[in-house]
């Protein structure tokens, strides 16, 4: 597995399929693997999936020390450089959206087309007080678990998924040392003045039942980007499950458009 090193960080990553970079970014989490490797299958038939696992996440080594979105965009940055190559299409979920819009903003060279999904230009009082309850819970790891679930999927498919599916979410977020460090980062997220220097082809996806990061965040993004264009998807914040198919579908019609 390649790994690029980014200011003591080592930060591996994987890239399978073929065609033009298409480079994901995690959100807060385990890693790329939880958040995007069921749709890898999907996009890599026209593109070459690149699939980077920043600070705080299972596989990245660093210091410990406090994540900015600026340090994870240089990471996400250094990897699209190490991969080589043309620009990148780039698409960023959750703490990954403004991950992403800042490595547009600050490395414009890198970046062809902007994809950023469920995300946000800052932290509002409503996030502040969820990232606080899941911080206090960090002893409880069944709590911390159950808290990810309850916000992040919307009520509709939790009821499709029934009793022993929603049990099997609930281990998908535990209070590691890492994801803390990225809850602590959510707790102070503002990449507004970063937004109207962003020149990519951007579309920006909000989910409607969005308990995390509340749709109005999305909205947020989109007015705060100079010629984006957006669209919402009837889903909770967690998209990339409970509605893979319209997000393959919104982003591979976008990256792939003439």
């Amino acid at each position: 597995m390649p790994t690029v090193s980014v200011d003591g960080a080592r930060i591996p990553y994987t890239t399978e399929g073929s065609g033009p970079r298409l480079v994901l970014v995690h959100g807060t989490g385990p890693g790329s693997e939880l958040t995007w490797g069921h749709l890898v299958d999907r996009l890599a038939d026209r593109s070459t999936v690149v699939l980077p696992d920043l600070s705080g996440s299972e596989k990245a080594v660093d210091d410990g020390g406090e994540l900015t979105v600026e340090g994870l965009a240089e990471q996400v940055a250094a990897v699209v450089d190490d991969a080589g190559g043309e620009p990148v299409d780039l698409a960023g979920f959750s703490l990954g959206a403004p991950v992403a819009a800042a490595v547009a903003a600050t490395r414009p060279d890198l970046v062809r087309r902007l994809v950023l999904i469920a995300g946000l230009a800052r932290t509002d009082e409503y996030l502040r007080q969820l990232m606080i309850s899941w911080r206090r819970n960090a002893g409880d790891p069944e709590t911390f678990g159950r808290i990810a679930m309850l916000t992040g999927f919307s009520r509709a498919h939790l009821e499709k998924l029934g009793s022993e599916g929603t049990e099997r979410l609930v281990p998908n977020m535990r209070p590691t040392p890492g994801i803390l460090r990225q809850v602590a980062l959510d707790l102070r997220i503002d990449v507004r003045d970063l937004l109207p220097r962003v020149r990519a082809e951007t579309l920006v996806i909000g989910c409607t039942r969005d308990a995390t990061v509340p749709v109005e965040n999305a909205r947020e993004l989109h007015a705060g980007i100079p010629g984006s264009v957006y669209a919402e998807i009837d889903s909770g914040h967690v998209v990339v499950f409970e509605r893979p198919e319209e997000v393959v579908r919104l982003l591979r019609d976008f990256v792939h458009r003439p």
